[in-house]
């Protein structure tokens, strides 16, 4: 086995959580500490421990999805001369090949807030090298900005191998004939990185714009939350999985999310690479994570629409989170994408809402709990402090 021990990582942005202090076996650290209490009938700094990492637990399929999404060939623009690669504006999106800085294979794909492609919201550049007939390895650099801002909010760097593939002119895998990907990602805040992850898919042959896939990840924010004095980590498998290009050219992702909170102490979280996979269900993740204890095991039913690389409609109900919480997804229509409104949730615990939290269409926003007030930041679906 290869374990990768992730550094320490600062200030990003994914669902991480946040957590007391001290080290723990399983979840004992979320029982109240004697005549304390809250709406959960938990302490502050265990409701704030539940509270991020169920949050974290809706951002590892998130992030599995759009990583999945962007590694094939953006359906939305396929459909029109947009494809060719010539860089014009089609409704929010803008698509390069080469990349604009004129690298030999490579593409670049720039999502907008607006439809006047006038508001960057995502920077996706991307080179790729052949390794064989059915393989090759990616590079992507996804920069993200907040609306009217210059200044990158975090950059997001993704190393892949691809294989049991076929691709298409621009290097990107057909998803009607199936492949295998592994990804090795990690999250940037200025020059400090966040947050770490590895993903793995096996994208299922499919015939009608519709595949059947499954995958599992692992990863944890190392900088941890301060407040909290811990990281917070996360791993599961996506079982059940649906891919179906709509008539629109959108594309919906929808499965079943099953896996177990983290946490532990600053460095102490890593992650374990096993066996690749290459049918499905997965029986043995590749990936797993080490060194921390549960905070707890959670099953959410998601479905996820893009458009291009922007999360159009977020769904779900009544998923089961740690703690016996329960979490509710919903996309606010008219709401703009970029509002930290547009997609929001609610954790509850028996009839109680335990946390609420709201992002804007690129997991971007703030994760509220609701017994002390107390506030965290989410970056690209992970809460990072």
């Amino acid at each position: 086995m290869r374990t990768h021990v992730l550094a320490a990582l600062a200030a990003a942005c994914v669902l991480a959580g946040c957590g007391g202090g001290g080290s723990s076996s399983g979840t004992s650290a979320l029982i109240p500490a004697p005549g304390a209490s809250s709406a959960a009938g938990l302490t502050p700094q265990a409701a704030s421990e539940v509270a991020v990492s169920d949050t974290n637990a809706l951002g590892s399929p998130l992030s599995s999805f759009s990583a999945s999404n962007s590694s094939i060939a953006p359906a939305s623009l396929a459909r029109t001369t947009l494809s060719v690669g010539d860089g014009s504006c089609h409704n929010d999106s803008e698509f390069f090949v080469p990349d604009t800085n004129g690298d030999p294979h490579s593409t670049e794909l720039k999502h907008f807030y607006d439809s006047g492609c006038t508001q960057l919201a995502h920077d996706v550049v991307r080179t790729f090298a052949s390794t064989g007939a059915n393989s090759e390895t990616t590079a992507r650099t996804i920069t993200e900005y907040a609306v009217n801002n210059s200044t990158p909010i975090a950059t997001r760097t993704e190393s892949d191998t691809i294989s049991n593939a076929t691709f298409d002119a621009n290097g990107f895998p057909m998803a009607a004939n199936g492949f295998d990907r592994l990804d090795a990602s990690s999250l940037a805040i200025g020059t400090v990185k966040t947050v770490n992850s590895d993903h793995e898919l096996v994208m299922l042959p499919g015939s009608s714009g519709a595949n059947n896939f499954c995958g599992d990840s692992a990863g944890y924010n190392a900088t941890g939350v301060a407040a909290l004095n811990e990281t917070f980590g996360w791993q599961g498998v996506l079982s059940n999985g649906t891919r179906t290009l709509n008539a629109d050219g959108t594309v919906t992702w929808a499965s079943t999310h099953t896996g177990t909170g983290e946490k532990g102490a600053l460095g102490a979280l890593s992650i374990v690479t096993g066996t690749a996979n290459t049918t499905c269900p997965i029986v043995i993740p590749d990936f797993t994570l080490a060194g921390g204890t549960s905070t707890g095991a959670y099953t959410i039913p998601i479905s996820a629409t893009y458009k291009g690389g922007t999360l159009v409609n977020l769904t779900i109900a009544n998923a089961t989170l740690a703690n016996g919480s329960t979490l509710n997804v919903v996309t606010n229509a008219g709401v703009p994408p970029s509002s930290s409104g547009y997609i929001t949730g609610t954790i509850a615990n028996g009839g109680t809402t335990t946390a609420t939290f709201g992002t804007d269409a690129f997991g971007n926003g703030t994760l509220t709990v609701s017994s002390s007030g107390n506030q965290y930041v989410i970056t690209d679906w992970h809460v990072i402090k």
